[in-house]
């Protein structure tokens, strides 16, 4: 019997990882954690996707019991400034996108849009954020009933069974540091040993497989399955055991950031519930508003910006609050491993792959990881193919992600520096520029988006497509073939909604006052 685990690295992907195998095995499997004391994490991955909820509730979790731990907020939506020309934004919301005819909402807009702003005429998400709403009222009933706890019919399912049937209407944003040391105590509580020591060698076998771990202080550390969730190193799978990594950088040339946590009074400020991704000269800025202070950081390509610049630039942004918050600077290694399971090993985190956080899918990446761990978990026998569907399906996921990155860029109207300049000529995906050709002549649907599960709906396309304007597109033909009465009467049932929720819903900063 296969029963032991061995976790080498800590912060949000180990303790992530440790938390889950452990809710899901319970004591039938024995669960070692090895972090060092003297690493630190990069821990600036503090937005989601709205399936993290998935995670939480496997573990048994409920937003109160973590959220004030945590620091955390809602995140409705991303929102993206200058990216089409400055002093413009557009949203890309967690809702789901309506249809009227079989035609979806967005193409009856590009018919006869209300106004020329698509998110605020086919979302309510849009007025919600930008008035600083929560999406629970105060007693925490949600903005959509259905959605409750206890009365969502999907709980259970995995984030890939989950798509498509619903969508929930927010993530969440918290402190990653926080996170790992509040899951640190989940796990440790439920048996998982946690070892604090550093890792000199990792002894491979006869066949190159792990037979152990060597540390500092705790001599041989064995097992029968090993995670490596050592970040950018990739200490187990990419050192040790060789795995190569295929790199993104052809087509995401943003490989370094500078951040900084900025403390500020959220009571004054308020909470808007979303990152805001605000588009500089060579990359752009990420914002996350927190209870009690603000993550904020600039991504960027070293071929067109300095590390001092950057951080001239990010300080300038934040403005005089930043003046003695010290600055993380981060190199990025940007792409997959090749396999992130390779004999015994499997890599979780940094170590099996990254794309900049233009679309908060470093957690996501991880909790995608861990369920198909659960999923394709190993017996004695080592089955190759359980192997090989896992490495598919993280492939998958990433490959994708990536593609969609990539579109922000292509699509992006902004050409006022060599950097956005350079945006338009870059080489991209084959596979995406022939599916751009299609989108030209007819809105993504699932039949032209990335065929492989990789988190992102359809109307995520949309959005993009529609927000940065840089790409002209058409709605379908069939529309000046048909009647509009029925797109006019959901548009307007979308300004009555939005008028509701904005007349009634908190602010967020008072919820989560009250939550606390």
């Amino acid at each position: 019997m296969l029963d032991r685990v061995v976790i080498v690295g800590g912060g949000t992907a180990g303790w992530m990882t440790a938390s889950y195998l452990k809710a899901a095995f319970e004591d039938r499997v024995d669960i070692t954690l090895v972090e060092s004391g003297n690493i630190s994490t990069v821990g600036v991955g503090e937005a989601t996707f709205s399936d993290i909820r998935h995670f939480f509730e496997f573990l048994g979790l409920k937003e109160k019991d973590w959220m004030p731990a945590c620091n955390a907020t809602y995140k409705l939506a991303v929102r993206f400034e200058d990216w089409r020309e400055p002093g413009h934004y557009f949203y890309h919301p967690f809702e789901q996108m309506r249809s009227v005819n079989g035609f979806p909402l967005t193409d009856w807009w590009l018919k006869q849009g209300p106004t020329s702003r698509f998110d605020k005429d086919c979302f309510v998400m849009a007025s919600v954020i930008d008035a600083g709403l929560s999406p629970r009222h105060l007693d925490g009933a949600l903005i959509d009933q259905p959605f409750d706890e206890g009365a969502d019919e999907m709980q259970g399912l995995t984030m890939s069974e989950h798509q498509g049937k619903t969508q929930f209407p927010y993530a969440y944003q918290f402190e990653a540091a926080l996170l790992a040391k509040y899951l640190t105590q989940y796990a440790t509580d439920r048996g998982v040993k946690r070892i604090v020591d550093d890792v000199q060698d990792v002894r491979l076998d006869d066949r190159g497989w792990i037979s152990g771990l060597r540390t500092a202080e705790h001599g041989e550390l064995t097992g029968d399955l090993f995670i490596d969730c050592t970040g950018f190193r990739g200490l187990l799978l990419n050192k040790a055991l060789e795995e190569p990594f295929i790199s993104y950088q052809d087509t995401l040339p943003n490989d370094s950031a500078v951040a900084l946590q900025v403390p500020m009074d959220m009571a004054k400020r308020g909470v808007l519930p979303c990152t805001t991704a605000t588009a500089q000269d060579a990359g752009w800025i990420w914002t996350i508003p927190l209870m009690g202070r603000v993550g904020t950081g600039y991504v960027y390509a070293k071929d067109y910006l300095s590390p001092e610049e950057a951080e001239r630039t990010l300080r300038a942004f934040v403005g005089p609050a930043a003046a003695d918050v010290e600055a993380n600077h981060i190199r990025m290694r940007i792409g997959r491993s090749r396999n992130s399971w390779s004999r015994n090993c499997v890599a979780v985190g940094l170590a099996s792959g990254f794309v900049e956080p233009l679309e908060s899918t470093g957690i996501f990446f991880i909790h995608h990881a861990i369920e198909q761990l659960v999923k394709y978990f190993p017996a004695q026998d080592w089955n190759p193919v359980r192997r090989d569907l896992y490495n598919r399906a993280v492939a998958h996921v990433m490959d994708g992600v990536r593609e969609f990155l990539v579109l922000h860029y292509v699509a992006a109207k902004r050409t006022d520096t060599q950097y956005w300049r350079d945006t338009k000529t870059r080489k991209i995906p084959d596979s995406l520029a022939e599916r751009l050709e299609l989108w030209k002549a007819q809105l993504p649907d699932s039949e032209t988006v990335f065929p492989y599960y990789h988190g992102l709906p359809p109307y995520s396309y949309m959005s993009v497509l529609l927000g940065m304007g840089g790409i002209e597109v058409a709605h379908s033909p069939a529309l000046d073939l048909s009647d509009g009465a029925a797109a006019e009467r959901e548009f307007a049932q979308i300004r009555e909604k939005t008028e509701r929720l904005v007349a009634t819903l908190p602010k967020a900063y008072d919820y989560f006052a009250r939550m606390r």
